[in-house]
């Protein structure tokens, strides 16, 4: 894949560390490294940024020893994020939003964060995310006021996908129905296959196997 230069992306992840007091969470590692590898091996600059600043928790289920050793490394990437309030959304080139749960505990319910994905897809900038970080894409709005997602062919985290991890019962709502519930036009594929949509400036993946070809994606629209 051809080098791109001077492009800058905005990851912005979750802080949240537990779903309930008996189940943790954070960062899908392989839905924050692999992309974020991706974006800065085709010469972008990236910046991390996460509600409150400082940690960006991993969750341990994706800290698995058959995981590329250089994911390993971005962890330290996470440990000290810089807080949303102190990003110009006008410096970067697009907004990259990765999974894991703690994306529906604060993601889904940031209004700052409303704010800037809504101020990228506005101008016609990249917005992306894969799996539960499509949550937070709940929050942002049209020029008119309507839910980004409203009419938009988009996928996420699917509610079967949710039943087979045991946590449809757990989450604060099924991302997939919210989605839905939005108007947008959601784009199922088998649990745990590669599946990533594009609908104009917005780009959504299903999965943590959807995590390379997200990141492709994004570096492939940024070109045209």
């Amino acid at each position: 894949m051809k080098k791109i230069r001077e492009k800058n992306i905005l990851i912005v992840v979750t802080n949240a560390s537990k779903l309930d007091d008996f189940n943790k969470t954070g960062v899908w590692l392989e839905e924050f490294a692999l992309p974020f590898l991706t974006f800065k091996e085709n010469g972008c600059k990236v910046v991390i940024a996460s509600p409150l600043g400082g940690l960006a928790p991993v969750d341990e289920n994706s800290l698995q020893c058959k995981n590329p050793t250089e994911w390993d490394y971005t962890i330290k990437d996470l440990k000290d994020t810089q807080k949303l309030s102190d990003i110009n959304p006008d410096e970067y080139d697009a907004i990259f939003l990765p999974g894991g749960h703690g994306p529906m505990i604060d993601l889904a319910q940031d209004e700052l964060l409303g704010k800037i994905v809504s101020d990228f897809y506005n101008k016609h900038k990249i917005v992306a995310a894969v799996c539960h970080g499509p949550a937070g894409l709940l929050n942002a709005k049209t020029l008119t006021g309507e839910p980004i997602v409203k009419g938009m062919q988009v996928t996420s985290f699917t509610n079967k996908e949710e039943k087979l991890v045991n946590k449809d019962k757990v989450v604060p709502f099924l991302l997939e129905s919210k989605l839905k519930q939005l108007g947008a036009y959601f784009n199922e594929s088998l649990a745990w296959e590669e599946n990533v949509v594009v609908d104009e400036n917005l780009i959504t993946g299903q999965n943590p196997q959807s995590s390379r070809l997200i990141a492709e994606t994004v570096i492939k629209k940024m070109k045209l």
